[in-house]
């Protein structure tokens, strides 16, 4: 695929922390497939839209861990 001005506008990654976080549209595909809140135990402290951005993360550099994140992989 040439990169020309139409395809480059339409494939930018801008507005997220990184450039591997999903855009809006992405994360509007991704959403419902997310579990649900449960009504039981501790209510979530953590936005499953951080988490799904934090995979893309690693699996788009291949490092460990998102800096500053505090979501960290277990050695």
């Amino acid at each position: 695929m040439a990169w020309t001005e139409l395809t480059r506008r339409r494939y930018e990654r801008s507005g997220g922390k990184y450039a591997s976080d999903a855009t809006d549209a992405e994360w509007e595909l991704v959403a419902p497939l997310m579990p649900a809140t449960r009504r039981i135990g501790r209510p979530r402290t953590t936005h499953l839209r951080e988490v799904f951005d934090t995979i893309l993360y690693i699996a788009t550099t291949g490092c460990q861990s998102l800096p500053g994140s505090g979501l960290r992989s277990k050695p």
